[in-house]
């Protein structure tokens, strides 16, 4: 028992009551914890204020991440709601961009149609809000995924690939043409594919061959137009952004500011007095250049010469050798049967798209060939290489017309039918014909032309029925036909051939109603065949007949033009103005017979044109054989109306000034061009600014606010515009550099005296530009030996007092008036300066006997300045009797009355300048 119950004592059972709680073990872990809360409201405010949409209440980053998903139709809304979402709220945009163009990229090769018809849409609304510099950094990875989509085994996804590069080629033509050479490779494998030649098997060079698909869902020829237009809006695209491509045909007008030719205007004036530096340009010319000729390029293009494209001359040939044979098997498959030989020119719309397209990308690949610097041994080795297929397939049914497919249904059933053919569709088969044509002359030399006159013959006589036909072409035809006929005029140079070609155009310049693009291509072309033409010697130089005409003809229909459309009146000026500085004998002679109603003052071209056309004409003053009376006198009405500026009427003035015999020339001046007569009749009557009837017209106005009259004066001032007497001023000024410059200046004197004592004096009513203008003549050429009559003197002295009185009467408050003053005030006290005997005789006037009250403190206040002036003071001091005698009468008629303060004024001024006789310097000239 005792052994039991220790045993017991070591394995003791705790026994648990009911309602305690079981003790803790010893070696028990404790398990409590304590947490707090932590607030960071800056970084859950992020989800919270992305902008969602309205519907669905998504945001970017929940579209975007749908964009993953398995199902078409969770990616085909998550494409519909981003555009959505991104016209909404714009600005989303340039947060997420990066995201935003992988993702859309992405779906380009999706399986379903739907998905990626979604994407073409919504990349066309990002093309429009998006720049191009924006996209730049993510444009590798769109191309790459275009360039995957238009590889891709499905054909859905091809076709879908056109439409992505649509857009790509419409908004972004510059990324897009810097991968040309992946891309380009792509086109081919879109019609082609490659075959190993059993020729060329030891060489290790694949040949390509154009593809049949049955599985597209339209025909291999319509698979292929559309893969050939895409290529050619590629390769246009390549050729916009080559700068340093010129067609040999005439350019098509642009609207860019820069497509016209602007001559430099280089003002003398502003040089001499270190106002304005010149410029100076790397090349000559009307067209400074002021890039260089230095073209920066990428380091991945410097690295690698794949990356140049058809920058470079071989990847250019490269290209040309594998896409020229496809063009030719696609041409074979649209051109005519042969078993049709009447109807073998007659084509049908989708053949003459396909045959089109087929031309305009060899037309294109051509002019790339001409930007490297060995243009003639590419234009050689394309002759070499395809000459014979060209002329095999594309000349054998040259030239082509369009078939006109008609389905007849019911009354009036063209109206819409899209197969009927209208008006436009009658010449869609020429620009075919002129795209061949300009691709076969580009391979025709004069050296070869004894080799390829069948051919250019054919072409010589299509381009001149062309011309001859008098169809209504538009500005692109015209281009290329004008192009073509170039190209004809040099490769055969003799008369024979050309006068042909010349008398075609001129056949369809003559036309009535061109379009004005037309009208200019036209006259590009003859300024261009004119120029050429007028650079050969002397010697073998032959003029041609039809342009002669042409030349004679362009003064009379720039004077009918009018202001019916300044900018092809420019273009005729400086043509005009290109053959006269050549000395064309028969445009000067139509220029002359012309210049009548061109310089016409009233309707003629040079008062409608803008300015700077109208400088332009009368820069053409300079080179007209003679300047009758009638035409100087329509030049001098020109000059005074102010319907052109006065810088403008006075570079006509020293154009006429270095027409005449007082120029100053060494050598012997052309015979009669202007008549000394003549010539002093233009300056006096530029000098009065107004015509015999207009003054005539004047004498009948009386009182304000148009007349300035006084009592003591027998002139009246007709008071002139402000704008008409600064205009006036200026032409006087030059009319009066122009008679100072004259050798013999009393003869001159006496013309102008003759002048003013003929016309101006005895007048009653003269305007005060005029006043003005006649006494800054006499300032300019008044010396020793000059003698004025009586009665200029008389008529000097009566202008000067009305001069006078006007300034001093004159409203302070009246700003248009004010502007005259000084100039007004100092052409009268120089010439009373000059001329003593003129002081006098307007002192002799002052009888105030004869004047009301009111004006005496006008004649006080006269007096008052001519006594303090500086210049007049020892004339002033001659004639002081006459002065105090005027005071005194002054006096006489204010007696009795209480003196004021003008005539307390008068008698101090008298006292200090004229009573003491003061001898030493003369004071400050008087303020009025």
């Amino acid at each position: 028992m005792t052994k039991k119950r220790k045993h017991q004592e070591d394995f003791q059972k705790v026994k648990l009551k009911v309602g305690k709680k079981k003790p803790k073990l010893e070696n028990a872990t404790d398990t409590t914890f304590k947490t707090k809360a932590i607030q960071i409201p800056e970084q859950l405010k992020e989800d919270g204020v992305l902008p969602t949409q309205q519907n669905r209440k998504l945001n970017i980053k929940d579209l975007l991440s749908q964009m993953h998903h398995y199902s078409p139709g969770v990616k085909h809304n998550a494409l519909l709601g981003l555009k959505d979402l991104l016209s909404q709220y714009p600005f989303v945009i340039d947060a997420h961009l990066s995201n935003i163009i992988s993702e859309v990229a992405a779906v380009f090769t999706d399986k379903d149609s739907g998905v990626r018809g979604a994407a073409v849409h919504l990349l066309q609304f990002l093309a429009s809000k998006i720049r191009a510099e924006q996209i730049a950094p993510f444009f590798p990875l769109v191309s790459a995924h275009l360039s995957s989509a238009m590889t891709h085994i499905s054909e859905g996804i091809q076709e879908d690939s056109l439409k992505v590069l649509d857009v790509l080629l419409e908004a972004y033509p510059a990324l897009l043409t810097d991968r040309s050479s992946i891309l380009l490779k792509n086109f081919v494998e879109l019609i082609s594919h490659q075959q190993l030649s059993k020729r060329l098997k030891s060489k290790e060079k694949l040949s390509w061959m154009l593809s049949v698909n049955p599985n597209r869902r339209v025909t291999s020829q319509q698979w292929r137009l559309n893969v050939l237009t895409r290529l050619k809006k590629f390769l246009q695209a390549v050729v916009d952004g080559s700068s340093e491509i010129e067609d040999e045909g005439l350019q098509e007008q642009k609207d860019s500011p820069h497509s016209v030719r602007n001559p430099i205007c280089i003002n003398w004036k502003v040089h001499a007095n270190n106002q304005q530096h010149i410029q100076l340009f790397e090349n000559g010319g009307l067209r400074p250049k002021i890039n260089s000729s230095f073209r920066l390029r990428s380091l991945a293009s410097v690295m690698d010469s794949a990356e140049k494209g058809l920058s470079s001359p071989e990847n250019l040939k490269g290209f040309i050798e594998i896409i020229i044979p496809l063009l030719i098997e696609c041409w074979i498959e649209a051109s005519p049967a042969q078993s049709a030989p009447i109807l073998g020119n007659l084509l049908e719309s989708e053949s003459q798209q396909l045959m089109q397209q087929v031309l305009s990308i060899i037309h294109l690949l051509w002019k790339l060939t001409k930007r490297h610097d060995e243009t003639y041994k590419m234009e050689l080795w394309l002759r070499m290489n395809y000459l014979v297929d060209f002329k095999h397939h594309f000349m054998r049914h040259f030239p082509y017309s369009l078939q006109e497919t008609v389905k007849h249904k019911k009354k009036d059933s063209c109206k819409g039918n899209k197969y009927c053919m209208t008006s436009s569709n009658s010449v869609d088969h020429l620009l075919l014909n002129l795209t061949l044509c300009d691709i076969m002359v580009s391979l025709a030399s004069t050296s070869t032309l004894q080799m390829d006159s069948g051919w250019l013959d054919m072409i010589r006589k299509f381009v001149t029925d062309t011309l001859q036909d008098g169809s209504k072409l538009n500005s692109k035809q015209v281009n290329r036909l004008l192009g073509v006929t170039w190209r004809l005029m040099q490769i055969q140079q003799n008369k024979v051939a050309t006068e042909p070609l010349i008398k075609a155009v001129y056949t369809l310049y003559q036309q009535r109603n061109l379009l004005f693009p037309v009208r200019t291509l036209l006259l590009k072309f003859f300024s261009r065949v004119y120029q050429k033409e007028d650079l050969r010697t002397q010697r073998i130089r032959s003029r041609s007949k039809v342009l002669s005409r042409w030349l004679a003809g362009l003064p009379q229909q720039l004077a009918l033009l009018g202001l019916r459309n300044p900018e092809l009146s420019n273009q005729l000026i400086d043509i005009i103005h290109s053959a006269a500085s050549r000395s064309n004998k028969e445009l000067l002679q139509s220029l002359q017979a012309t210049a009548a109603r061109i310089y016409d003052p009233l309707e003629g071209t040079l008062v409608l044109l803008p300015a700077e056309a109208q400088r332009r004409l009368v820069q053409l003053v300079y080179f007209l054989p003679r300047l009758p009376t009638a035409l100087l006198a329509c030049l001098s009405r020109c000059c005074i109306m102010g319907r052109m500026s006065s810088d403008l009427a006075a570079t006509l003035i020293g154009i006429l000034h270095m027409r005449s015999s007082f120029a100053g020339w060494k050598c012997q001046v052309q015979d009669n061009s202007v008549n000394d007569v003549d010539y002093f009749s233009f300056l006096f009557s530029t000098l009065i600014g107004f015509s015999r009837e207009e003054l005539t017209s004047l004498q009948g106005l009386r009182g304000k606010p148009h007349i300035s009259q006084t009592q003591l004066s027998p002139v009246r001032l007709y008071l002139t515009d402000l704008d008409q007497f600064l205009h006036h001023w200026a032409v006087t000024e030059m009319i009066c550099h122009s008679l100072s410059t004259i050798p013999s200046q009393s003869q001159c004197f006496d013309i102008i005296q003759t002048g003013i004592c003929k016309y101006l004096v005895g007048l009653v009513v003269i305007p005060d530009s005029t006043a003005g203008s006649v006494l800054c003549a006499i300032n300019k050429l008044l010396d020793q030996a000059c003698i004025l009559s009586e009665n200029l003197h008389k008529f000097l002295a009566s202008c000067c007092y009305s001069l006078l009185y006007f300034l001093l009467t004159l409203d302070k408050e009246d700003a248009e008036h004010v502007r005259k003053r000084d100039i007004l005030w100092g052409s009268c006290i120089s010439a009373l300066a000059l001329l003593p005997r003129l002081l006098r005789l307007m002192l002799q006037s002052l009888q105030v006997s004869r004047i009301c009250r009111e004006e005496l403190p006008i004649v006080a206040q006269l007096l008052r300045l001519l006594m303090q002036h500086g210049q007049l003071r020892s004339h002033m001091i001659t004639n002081e009797f006459l002065v105090q005698q005027i005071i005194k009468d002054i006096m006489t008629l204010k007696s009795g009355e209480v003196q004021e303060q003008w005539l307390t004024d008068l008698h101090y001024c008298f006292n200090i300048y004229l009573a003491s006789h003061p001898q030493g310097p003369a004071p400050m000239n008087a303020v009025y």
